[in-house]
């Protein structure tokens, strides 16, 4: 880990030399996830930024917090490459004077620009937090397979007569009990499957059939995969709708390779919608794009012209009303796509050489 973090502490500090500033100062969950490791400055789930921040200058790499956080970050969270600073809980402006005195009051790049002495991140670095590297990759895995791991154990209980809290709130626990945030999970069941493309959940049964979708996240990395249930069988029509979005999938997983742009993932999308016979559905829903310390760093549109690379994540999900397909990827060197999501245990067939998922009947 500290290896790990002295190589993105040099990525940092290359950007200081390239921007001529005197700081990167990163404050969202995200990026100090990247810059530490995989340590969390998170305790609230749903806020963007955390109870601890990251600051490097030319010479020194600290992590900026206060008296009520420090110790357990200390003795749980941080790697050894970073100096500790705490401030007084009821005292912010000691922080700021701290680092006008570690950045000698000059400009600073942040993720989250707060004041007029800081300023975005460059794209260098940005892109730097996207592609993975093997130690990141390793700890990836490790969160695709608990959260593949949870998504089984809990569809394989999962009742009819199941409120669609009571399959959310499942999920959550089994996510929790791997080790991991459950950021999402959304839940759609019999009636509102066809309906809502982002079903969270209601009090209502689910019936003959329901959709659980995580975004579950270790290490600061998000496993974004989808999955369903059925108890009885499927009927024709609906079983044709997810045999639709495993073959739409295929065409994009296809175009996953180093050197491919966003948007000609996007177009590629549209015209396999089209060519099936559902011209409408690339608007329906926004169809996925990378992944890794967002549950979509970058989501693809006709205009993102960002590029594939090796170690990036991607997450694709198109998806038919009642019906959609999601696992989280990674392009390796050879490029191939390595599914991170991927559970033996839950039923799948082969689409152009990739095991897929298919609803599991209870």
């Amino acid at each position: 880990m500290n290896e790990e973090v002295s190589k993105k502490l040099e990525l940092i500090r290359q950007t200081l030399r390239e921007t001529e500033v005197q700081g990167v100062r990163l404050r969202g969950t995200d990026w100090f996830a990247w810059a530490t490791a995989g340590a969390s400055n998170t305790v609230l789930l749903t806020a963007e930024t955390g109870v601890a921040e990251v600051l490097v200058t030319t010479d020194e790499a600290w992590v900026l917090t206060d008296e009520i956080e420090a110790q357990r970050l200390k003795d749980e969270e941080l790697p050894a490459n970073f100096k500790v600073y705490v401030n007084p809980w009821a005292d912010g402006a000691a922080r700021e004077s701290f680092v006008r005195d570690a950045t000698g009051g000059a400009i600073v790049v942040s993720d989250r620009p707060i004041s007029n002495l800081e300023q975005p991140l460059p794209p260098s670095l940005q892109f730097h937090k996207r592609v993975m590297m093997s130690s990141e990759l390793e700890r990836y895995r490790q969160v695709g397979q608990k959260a593949s791991i949870a998504m089984t154990e809990v569809l394989k209980v999962a009742k009819p007569t199941w409120t669609e809290y009571q399959l959310a709130g499942a999920g959550a626990e089994a996510l929790w009990a791997q080790g991991l945030h459950p950021a999402l999970t959304l839940v759609a069941g019999e009636r509102r499957l066809p309906l809502y493309r982002h079903a969270t959940p209601t009090g209502e049964q689910i019936g003959h059939q329901a959709m659980l979708v995580f975004c579950a996240r270790g290490y600061g990395l998000y496993a974004n995969l989808t999955r369903f249930v059925c108890f009885g069988k499927l009927s024709d029509e609906r079983a044709e709708l997810h045999s639709h979005v495993r073959e739409i999938e295929a065409v994009i997983l296809n175009l996953c390779q180093p050197g491919t742009s966003l948007d000609a993932v996007y177009h590629a999308l549209a015209q396999a919608y089209e060519q099936h016979g559902f011209p409408n559905a690339i608007r329906e829903h926004h169809q996925g794009g990378t992944t890794g310390y967002l549950a979509r760093e970058i989501v693809a549109n006709p205009t993102t012209t960002d590029t594939l690379t090796e170690g990036i994540a991607v997450a694709w999900n198109p998806s038919l009303r009642g019906a959609k397909i999601e696992d989280t990827f990674v392009i390796l060197k050879d490029g191939k796509l390595e599914n991170l999501t991927f559970d033996p245990n839950f039923p799948n067939v082969e689409v152009e050489g990739r095991l897929r998922p298919v609803p599991l009947y209870n």
